[in-house]
C-alpha cells in the first residue's frame, strides 16, 4: 500500500489515499464465502467469480447455472450454482447490481473454473453497484482463509 506524504493534510486526501482500501481504479475485493469481485469504481461496475481458493475445495467443476443479463442480484444473494464431482454449491454475490454481462462459455467449458478461476472463469459482471463493507483486499482474505482453517 502506498502512503502519501504531503506538507499540506487535509481529511479529504487522506480518505483518498487511505492504506485500509486499494485507491486503484479497478480493485480486487473478496467475501467470506470465496467469491471475488474485480471493482472499477470508476465505471461503477464489476466482474465476478469464485476464488482459486473455492475451485479446489470443489474439485473438477462439472455444471455450472448461471442467471441471465438483465436480471438484478443482491449483495449475499445466491445467483447461481457450480456443480463438482464433490459437492453442488451456490454461488454468492459479493456486491449487489444489475448483471450485464454472463460468462457463457463457462456453460460449454466448465474446465474454466479449474484452469483460471480468478481469471478467464468470471461468472457474470454487475453494472450499478452496490459495495457493502466488509469485502476484503487479497492480503485481507488470504489472512481470514489462515485463521479459519485451524
Amino acid at each position: 500500500m502506498f502512503r502519501v506524504f504531503s506538507a499540506v493534510s487535509s481529511r479529504a486526501s487522506m480518505r483518498a489515499f487511505s492504506t485500509t482500501r486499494p485507491t486503484f481504479e479497478v480493485t480486487m475485493l473478496f467475501s467470506k464465502t470465496h467469491e471475488w469481485a474485480k471493482v472499477d469504481t470508476e465505471a461503477k461496475t464489476a466482474t465476478l467469480g469464485i476464488t482459486h481458493f473455492a475451485q479446489e475445495e470443489l474439485g473438477e467443476v462439472v455444471y455450472m447455472d448461471l442467471p441471465a443479463a438483465g436480471d438484478k442480484v443482491a449483495v449475499d444473494e445466491d445467483y447461481g450454482t457450480v456443480e463438482s464431482v464433490k459437492a453442488t454449491s451456490s454461488l454468492t454475490s459479493p456486491v449487489g447490481g444489475t448483471i450485464t454481462d454472463v460468462n457463457t462459455a463457462l456453460l460449454d467449458d466448465t474446465a474454466l473454473v479449474n484452469a483460471s478461476p480468478e481469471d478467464e472463469a468470471w461468472t457474470i459482471k454487475v453494472k450499478d453497484l452496490e459495495i457493502p463493507e466488509g469485502l476484503m483486499t487479497r492480503e485481507e482474505y488470504e489472512k481470514y482463509r489462515e485463521e479459519t482453517e485451524h
